[in-house]
């Protein structure tokens, strides 16, 4: 279904051959940190999971505990990473956003603004499976007010399908729209929720065009304006979105590393989750938006086998 990633398959491919390397890295004193992360970043998911099956199969060891055990830091975070399938990837990151004190609706917004509706189902199956929970009932317990609600909205993963644009509803929407905002004093923040929760795609990028004509300003810059914290962050997503998954994710990696600090937990895991998906078309995005490769950004940001592996996994630069 994803034909835009980084990390393909790899062949020929032999996951015994690279249990063996992956164990010979690590055993004794000191590690090969340079054949580690060679393998875990030119094999995709299926093939990393098949070589830790391999692992277990020759060694009585587990891989994930030997990386843990042997690497550190931000390069440990990234090849353990890695090694999560690619069908729990979301689940525990949304997890762990929402657990012990204090709740990350960074990533909350990301995930949820980001999948389309039938990845959303996966996630919400998946999490049952794994942590003998309900999402939604975890999201809620966590959050509330209209950023609950269009938590909840994108939870339900009933966007309309993108069959024909009916021109009538988009003059529609695009006018509830502005008399829920520009034209109101406060803001009915519901119509936002509704609207850009649940209809499709195609249709919203021509309410967005709409909103356009009719108000004289972009939808972004009136949600700015009429709404506030993480509600807003989650309407922009949701907006960003809508226009363009691999800009939004462009956006975010661009912001991850722009100024003092890198936010690499957010590195980590957009690297990691749009790496078989779209990581291409992100790059393209990011030289177009920002001036620069995301490569480059990621040499000047980073230092290391991080780096190393980092620059392994954008897949080259588009300079």
């Amino acid at each position: 279904q994803y034909t835009r990633g980084t990390v393909t398959a790899f062949a020929p491919f032999d996951a015994r051959a690279d249990a063996e390397a992956l164990r010979k890295a690590m055993k004794g004193m000191g590690t090969d940190e340079e054949t580690v992360l060679k393998i875990l970043t030119t094999r995709n998911n299926a093939q990393r999971q098949e070589i830790a099956s391999a692992f277990k199969t020759l060694f009585g060891r587990d891989l994930v505990d030997d990386l843990k055990s042997e690497l550190t830091g931000k390069f440990e975070t990234l090849m353990v990473s890695l090694m999560r399938p690619a069908y729990l990837f979301d689940a525990y990151a949304l997890k762990h956003a929402i657990k012990g004190a204090g709740t990350n609706e960074k990533v909350l917004t990301e995930i949820l603004a980001s999948r389309t509706p039938a990845e959303v189902q996966d996630i919400k199956k998946v999490y049952l499976q794994e942590y003998e929970a309900n999402l939604e009932d975890k999201i809620t317990g966590e959050t509330s007010g209209h950023f609950q609600r269009l938590l909840v909205v994108l939870l339900q993963a009933n966007r309309d399908p993108d069959v024909g644009v009916d021109e009538a509803l988009v003059e529609q929407d695009a006018q509830v729209l502005f008399r829920a905002g520009e034209l109101k004093w406060g803001t009915d923040e519901e119509k936002f929720i509704t609207i850009l929760g649940t209809r499709s795609i195609s249709h919203l990028r021509r309410v967005f065009d709409k909103y356009m004509t009719i108000s004289g300003f972009q939808i972004e810059e009136t949600i700015d304006r009429e709404t506030s914290g993480d509600l807003e962050k989650l309407l922009l997503a949701v907006v960003k979105c809508v226009r363009s998954v691999p800009a939004y994710f462009a956006e975010t990696l661009y912001y991850a590393m722009k100024g003092a600090g890198t936010d690499d937990d957010t590195l980590i895991r957009v690297m990691v989750s749009r790496s078989e998906v779209d990581l291409l078309d992100i790059r393209q995005e990011f030289r177009k938006n920002f001036a620069k490769s995301l490569y480059q950004m990621i040499q000047k940001d980073t230092s290391g086998d991080y780096r190393k592996a980092l620059l392994l996994l954008c897949g080259g630069d588009d300079d």
